[in-house]
């Protein structure tokens, strides 16, 4: 196969897979079939219906550069162009996902919360996307095991496929287009809990042992980091 020619410009990821697939003779079921995802996935990127997904929370980028030939970083580079600046999805959560993150959180932390979110919810929407990136970290890892995935969907009585898709759409989630199923099958089983200090401006958040396929840990983990707090 051809190489694709450098980048001159960055352009939007649809735009790059339709040009590439287009020189290369190839059809989206066939792309869709090397990034192990429905064809319709595919064909929702190339529409732009679906946004392309950030590179760091999905692994079809690279299956797809090395079907299509192209430059190791072009998809990566142009999908971080594309979802740079744009406020999409951005807002708070659904009030009982709210509720239930805040279950999760330190009492007193989370009381506080509550008082300042009535003042003013740009914080907790903040602090609630910082656990939600924490939470989605963990679950990335999920795809890069394909035999504890397989055997979950055994397990679960679902296609392998059916649940890969699950745990893309899931990493793609934000505040407020996060889910009761989300939370009831990645947020709630990863985190025992998270906590903010509010004058230093730190956050904690404890990961517990799970049953998910990619996390046979023993002893939780906790994550830390420093965010801007209003006052």
């Amino acid at each position: 196969m051809k190489p694709a020619p450098k980048l001159k410009k960055l352009i939007k990821v649809r735009e790059l897979l339709k040009e590439r697939l287009k020189e290369t003779k190839h059809t989206a079921a066939e792309l869709a079939e090397v990034a192990e995802v429905p064809t319709e996935y595919i064909e929702s990127i190339l529409s732009g219906k679906r946004r392309a997904p950030l590179p760091a929370r999905t692994d079809i980028y690279e299956k797809v550069t090395r079907f299509l030939g192209l430059g190791r970083t072009d998809l990566a580079d142009c999908a971080k162009f594309e979802r740079t600046g744009k406020a999409v999805d951005e807002g708070p959560p659904e009030p009982e996902i709210r509720r239930m993150l805040l279950d999760l959180c330190e009492p007193e932390t989370a009381r506080k919360l509550e008082r300042k979110g009535k003042k003013d919810d740009e914080q907790l929407i903040d602090l609630i996307a910082r656990v939600l990136d924490v939470v989605q970290g963990s679950a990335r890892r999920v795809l890069d095991d394909q035999i504890a995935l397989r055997i979950a969907s055994a397990r679960n009585g679902v296609s392998y496929m059916d649940t890969r898709i699950k745990v893309l759409e899931f990493l793609d989630a934000t505040p407020a287009t996060l889910t009761d199923a989300d939370f009831m099958n990645f947020v709630r089983p990863r985190i025992s809990l998270w906590d903010v200090d509010f004058e230093t401006g730190v956050l904690r958040v404890v990961l517990r042992a799970t049953e998910s396929p990619e996390n046979n840990r023993r002893r939780p983990l906790t994550r830390t980091g420093r965010m801007r707090l209003a006052g």
